[in-house]
């Protein structure tokens, strides 16, 4: 499965964390984060959570107040995107407990790098909870040991 990106927006259109795996300008970035938002935002929740735009699959799955949103091939397998999805949320939730989407805002760089953990390269790199969970805390572990890694203290 090739992932192409992969957005997290809330239901009035703010991206709260967004990865791409294929180049290209800010400006296409850009456009497809409007056009993406525009498709997916206004959907009814008993409709289809796939959506073909431009040459791609839009997967999507609505978690609270968050939309969480992959870009595939249209060849690939979309419940496959959908476990994707929902693997990343449940290891979000297991981490932060019940995550919610300030978790996101003031710890995106936790969920970024929980996402590297599961996606590299837009292909899966894991699916076993407990090793990214256990991933993610060493790295916090780490970056506690040592302040020039660690959350910058003012004062």
């Amino acid at each position: 499965m090739a992932i192409h990106f992969m957005m997290l927006v809330n239901r009035q259109g703010k991206i709260r964390l967004s990865k791409w795996f294929q180049r290209g300008s800010q400006a296409d970035k850009g456009k497809a984060f409007r056009e993406v938002c525009a498709l997916v935002l206004p959907r009814s929740p008993k409709m289809c959570n796939v959506v073909e735009w431009m040459d791609l699959k839009l997967v999507y799955r609505r978690y609270a107040s968050l939309y969480f949103v992959l870009a595939i091939d249209p060849s690939d397998n979309e419940l496959m995107a959908l476990e994707t999805i929902h693997l990343f949320v449940e290891c979000l939730d297991k981490y932060f407990g019940n995550v919610c989407e300030l978790d996101l805002i003031f710890n995106f760089h936790r969920a970024y790098y929980m996402l590297d953990e599961v996606i590299i390269a837009g292909e899966l790199q894991d699916s076993n909870k407990r090793q990214i969970i256990e991933s993610v805390q060493e790295g916090d572990a780490l970056s506690e040991k040592d302040p020039e890694f660690g959350p910058r203290r003012r004062g």
